[in-house]
């Protein structure tokens, strides 16, 4: 292996496009507007496109192989010939691809949960006893291909193989996927040779896996791995990159390999003992100092000083982000409007910035401090600003959150909260309900947008979200239902409606981030003291109330999940501005109370996403994050009933917290994982109300009124019938009205099948 050590490199880069443009081509394309040809088109501009603006940043390696039409994990099991069975008849590739990630009419798609502890959503592996491993090299040997042919010095990025089968999930009675890691390094090992002779110096193959408890064998494993393919003779440099935090015992194993480079993540894992592990002296330690998943701008000092200890005890010492910045905006650059005042945009930094911090890092490294003075310079100037800003401490804020926290958080008895709640609700066994939004339609894209561009003023922009609000309701009276929603027609996003309306954030105009597909989100920047001005969502809710006898139920996220897909603030613990933000829910749950709605529902689907990685800090967490929705909903009494929903991640790990959150009623995510998690519940003591999602609403495929009827009558088998709540599995948003309509009615007709059976 002759790779030369590179200085400057990123771990990955986002690839939905500065202006989502992939999300349009790839959704014209499941529409029938775009061509296979402009869809691929659009793609390879995105990349060349990307190529060209990191290398011309300075950065003497770049990843490649970072592009994905959906997952990065999804393409992994392309990969590795790993997709499941039931995709197997679609003839064309793509077909296969898409299916397997979403679904059709007649295939149920992959499950998917979080990126770790990121708000990234991955498509989960099936791995059965049917499943043969072979090698399918195409789509990374052509984006080498290509990034080659435009002078790029390209750095294939893989995910690597214990990563894959610790995250994939068994099937059909299968074993742990990890048992057949001996049939995939040989894969690994024929796919590095093909890299080689295909012109790849180096290639990266990510072992986030490593910084977590997840198999208490993991170092040994990772030891194994990559001193087999490490030995190989035929190969690039190999690069293995840790990151999300401290990989502890993985780092002195895979330092004892012959891998040539090691990344670590300085950020997440700021305690990782790169100094104390003398095998590092014959490695290339790629040092993960500027933050890959926050927005806040590097102190540029402060790291020097940090690069500065490990020089003397590593072989070569590159700069990189501490991830990939597929978790940050693209560029700064992109924020026009003026809304973003001088002193915040100072303190900021996005994708493109980063990058740009990483080339000045190590043109320090190469050339010395002086060669980077100015930068210093603005990075000192930057820091002091944000630390003397006023907005960044509220002392009235911080002593009534004080005062509540000392007089107690908890509500009356949980069962005899049910009792007063039934009496007020006079709800039929098996109740109905939603998660919360519905299609946000065309009418409603097209008013928000002539809002934000001055072609209408409020007054009628709220007349036109009326309008959409009393065709939801009456929807939903139609086909039945006993709680209804008032469908969020005004709401973009459901942290960024609420961000808009807190002291101390800020939301972006075109900070788009990749959630899952082509779906992206722009998460608020939250950098102080959280306040609420003023109530957030009772005017909607009491006009959709006042169109029916039915309950509406009134919709708020929670403080762990606003907290979660914000960029947080870094100079305080996160706890503190969890209980900020959930001040300001409770005082909106009181002011919902005061007019007269009598459920209140307080999402958490990011209650998991946010655990620690590693079990030692995990149940400080729990605790901060109970406490924080405890706070937030302990101020309405007893007869008013408290919901929550929680969604897509595996919940195995926080059951005893989900059971502490005390909610009245858990709506929960369990289609596309077959009802496990009542299982868990149910060893976990769980004994509130439940409605575990009966359909899965991420897939455009319609479930029948059987199909549901059976889910229930599975639920029921775990859940008695006076606790269990009939729902989808999350919000409608992203559904067209046909899909949601047809849906629903299936969904009424089935609980009233069941009911009848009860």
């Amino acid at each position: 292996m002759t790779a030369q050590p590179f200085t400057a490199t990123v771990t990955g880069s986002p690839r939905i496009g500065p202006r989502r443009e992939l999300k349009r081509a790839i959704e014209g394309f499941w529409a029938g507007r775009t061509s296979r040809s402009e869809l691929e088109s659009v793609a390879a501009a995105l990349r060349r496109d990307t190529w060209s603006d990191l290398a011309g940043a300075g950065l003497d390696s770049v990843p490649v192989n970072t592009f994905s039409y959906y997952d990065q994990m999804l393409d992994t099991a392309v990969l590795l010939g790993a997709l499941p069975a039931r995709v197997a008849h679609l003839s064309d590739e793509l077909d296969r691809y898409f299916a397997a990630a979403r679904g059709t009419d007649e295939v149920a798609p992959l499950e998917m949960t979080k990126w770790f502890d990121t708000n990234y959503h991955y498509l989960v592996p099936e791995i059965g006893p049917g499943t043969q491993f072979t090698l399918h090299p195409g789509k990374v040997l052509a984006e080498l291909k290509e990034a080659l042919a435009q002078g790029i010095p390209a750095r294939p990025v893989l995910i690597g193989p214990l990563t894959f089968l610790l995250l994939s999930k068994p099937v059909d009675g299968a074993g742990a996927p990890i048992e057949r890691l001996d049939e995939v390094v040989p894969l690994y090992s024929e796919l590095l040779s093909l890299l080689a002779g295909a012109g790849a110096a180096w290639v990266q193959l990510d072992e986030p896996v490593l910084v977590t408890d997840m198999h208490a064998g993991a170092a040994a494993l990772a030891e194994r791995v990559y001193t087999t393919l490490g030995s190989l003779t035929d190969r690039p440099g190999i690069h293995v990159a840790t990151y999300f935090g401290d990989p502890g015992a993985a780092l002195p194993a895979l330092a004892r390999t012959p891998v040539e480079a090691i990344g670590v993540d300085l950020v997440a894992g700021g305690g990782a003992p790169v100094a104390a592990i003398p095998e590092l002296a014959g490695k290339l330690v790629v040092a993960g100092i500027v933050d890959g998943r926050n927005v806040w701008r590097t102190d540029v000092e402060a790291a020097l000083s940090r690069l500065a200890t490990l020089l003397g005890s590593v072989g070569n010492l590159a700069v990189s982000t501490s991830c990939s910045t597929l978790h940050v905006p693209y560029s700064l650059a992109l924020e026009t409007s003026g809304a973003l005042d001088d002193n915040l945009r100072s303190w900021l930094a996005f994708g493109a910035e980063k990058v740009r911090e990483v080339v000045v890092l190590a043109r320090a490294l190469r050339e010395g401090r002086d060669a980077v003075a100015d930068e210093i310079a603005a990075s000192n100037a930057a820091v002091a600003s944000r630390r003397s800003d006023p907005r960044l401490h509220n002392e009235q804020i911080r002593a009534r959150i004080d005062t509540l926290m000392a007089s107690g958080t908890k509500r009356g008895n949980a069962a005899e909260r049910r009792e007063s709640q039934n009496a007020r609700l006079h709800l039929p066994p098996l109740p109905t309900t939603t998660i919360g939004s519905f299609p946000q339609t065309p009418a409603i894209r097209k008013a928000r947008a002539a809002l934000r561009n001055g072609e209408i003023d409020r007054e009628e922009y709220e007349r036109r979200m009326k309008t959409e609000i009393a065709e939801v309701i009456a929807l939903q009276e139609r086909l039945g239902l006993d709680v209804l929603v008032h469908g969020e027609p005004e709401r973009n996003d459901m942290v960024q409606y609420f961000a808009e309306q807190l002291d101390g954030f800020f939301a972006t105009d075109n900070g788009w981030v990749q959630s899952y597909g082509t779906r992206c989100v722009r998460p608020p920047i939250l950098y102080g003291d959280v306040s609420r001005p003023h109530p957030m969502t009772v005017e909607w809710i009491t006009y959709a109330q006042s169109l029916t006898g039915k309950p509406v139920k009134g919709m708020l996220t929670g403080p762990v999940t606003i907290l979660a897909w914000s960029f947080v603030r870094d100079d305080q613990p996160l706890a503190d501005t969890a209980y900020q933000i959930a001040l300001a829910i409770r005082d909106e749950t009181v002011d919902l109370e005061r007019a007269g709605i009598a459920i209140i529902q307080v999402d958490e689907p990011a209650l998991r996403e946010l655990l620690p990685l590693r079990r030692a800090e995990q149940d400080a967490y729990l605790q901060w994050a109970v406490g924080a929705f405890r706070l937030a909903t302990s101020g309405v009494s007893d007869s008013t009933q408290i919901q929550t929903h929680l969604c897509y991640s595996e919940f195995g790990e926080v059951i005893g917290a989900i059971a502490e959150l005390d909610a009245d009623v858990t709506l929960i995510e369990a289609a596309r994982s077959h009802m496990e998690v009542l299982d868990d519940l149910n060893q976990a003591g769980f004994s509130n109300s439940v409605g575990p999602g009966v359909y899965d609403i991420h897939s455009p495929r319609v479930p029948s009124t059987d199909e549901i009827a059976n889910s229930l009558r599975a639920a029921l088998r775990a859940v008695p019938a006076e606790r269990l709540w009939v729902n989808p599995d999350c919000g409608l948003k992203t559904r067209t009205v046909d899909e949601v309509t047809a849906s629903l009615r299936n969904m009424v007709a089935a609980a009233a099948q069941v009911r009848a059976d009860i």
